[in-house]
C-alpha cells in the first residue's frame, strides 16, 4: 500500500490518502473556498496532489480563526519569532505619521498588545503620510487606527488612551509595555516623553525619533543605541518652511523604529 502524502494545508500539516487531487481536498476540508492557492499560485484546474506540496484555501471575505491566521500571517516570518512577539506589550506615544505606520508594522509581525495614545483627530492634511483614510476624516486618530489594525490582524489587542500625554499620566498609560515607542512631531513633547519614561522606567527601552523631514537621502537616517535610548533619523533635518514631512522617509524612519522594537523584543541590539 502506498504511504499518505504529506502536505500542508493552510500552513498546518496534513496527511491525506494517495491520490488526492488539489479540488477533491479543497472539496472535503472546505467547499466554500474560492481561491485555492496551490505551492503560491492560484489554481483554476485540478492536480494530483504530491508530497511537499503547500495547499491554501480561502473563503473570501471570511475571517479565518484565531490560530489559522496566525499560522498563515507567521509562515513568513523568521521561526521563532511569533511567539516571542505574541507575549509582548509596546506602547506608542503618538499615532500620527511615525506611530500609525509603527502600529500596522507591529501587528503585521504579530505583537500580542499595544497601547496607542492620541488625543488628536484625523485631518485632510494627515493623508500625505499618515495611515488613514478619506472616509476617517473628523474621526479621533487612535479610534481610526485602532479600526484599521482590526481590519489587518483582529487578533492583536489594541488599547487606546484618546488623552494629551503629561508627566503626570504616561507611567500609568504606559505600565505594561516592555518597550516605549516615541511617535510625537514636537520636539518638546519628545523630550518630555523621553524624560518622564527613563525617570518612570529606567530599566525598559525607549525608541525615538528625530530628523525626518523632507526627501533627503533615505540612506542618512540611522538607528543608534546608546543604553536604553535607541534613537532613528538623521538626527538634523526637521520639519521647516519647505521641509516638510513627507511618507517616504517618515516610513523609513517608521520602519526603522519597528525594527527596532522588533529586535530589542527579541533580545537582540537595534542598529
Amino acid at each position: 500500500m502506498q504511504d499518505a502524502i504529506d502536505i500542508t494545508l493552510n500552513e498546518r500539516p496534513l496527511s491525506v490518502s494517495p491520490g488526492t487531487t488539489l479540488f477533491s481536498l479543497r472539496d472535503a476540508r472546505k467547499p466554500a473556498a474560492d481561491v485555492v492557492v496551490y505551492n503560491g499560485a492560484p489554481m483554476r484546474e485540478d492536480v494530483p496532489l504530491q508530497s511537499g506540496d503547500a495547499v491554501v484555501l480561502i473563503q473570501r471575505g471570511e475571517i479565518p480563526p484565531e490560530e489559522e491566521l496566525e499560522a498563515l500571517m507567521a509562515s513568513r516570518h523568521t521561526p521563532g519569532v511569533h511567539r516571542r512577539v505574541k507575549q509582548a506589550c509596546v506602547g506608542i506615544a503618538g499615532a500620527g505619521g511615525l506611530g500609525s505606520a509603527i502600529a500596522i508594522a507591529l501587528a503585521r509581525v504579530g505583537v500580542g498588545r499595544l497601547v496607542v495614545a492620541d488625543f488628536d483627530i484625523v485631518e485632510p492634511s494627515n493623508l500625505n503620510r499618515q495611515q488613514y483614510f478619506v472616509r476617517q476624516l473628523g474621526q479621533l486618530k487612535v479610534e481610526a487606527l485602532r479600526d484599521n489594525l482590526r481590519d489587518i490582524n483582529p487578533y492583536v489587542q489594541v488599547d487606546i488612551h484618546p488623552v494629551r500625554l503629561t508627566p503626570e499620566n504616561i507611567p500609568a498609560v504606559f505600565a505594561d509595555a516592555a518597550v516605549m515607542v516615541e511617535a510625537f512631531d514636537a520636539a518638546d513633547q519628545k523630550a518630555m516623553l523621553t524624560e518622564t519614561w527613563r525617570m518612570a522606567y529606567p530599566d525598559r527601552p525607549i525608541v525615538v525619533a528625530t530628523g525626518l523631514a523632507g526627501h533627503m537621502p533615505s540612506n542618512t537616517i540611522r538607528t543608534r543605541r546608546l543604553g536604553n535610548l535607541i534613537i532613528v533619523g538623521d538626527g538634523v533635518t526637521a520639519a521647516a518652511p519647505g521641509t516638510g514631512l513627507m511618507a517616504p522617509r517618515v516610513g523609513v524612519a517608521a520602519h526603522h523604529q519597528a525594527n527596532a522594537v522588533l529586535r530589542l523584543l527579541l533580545g537582540e541590539t537595534p542598529e
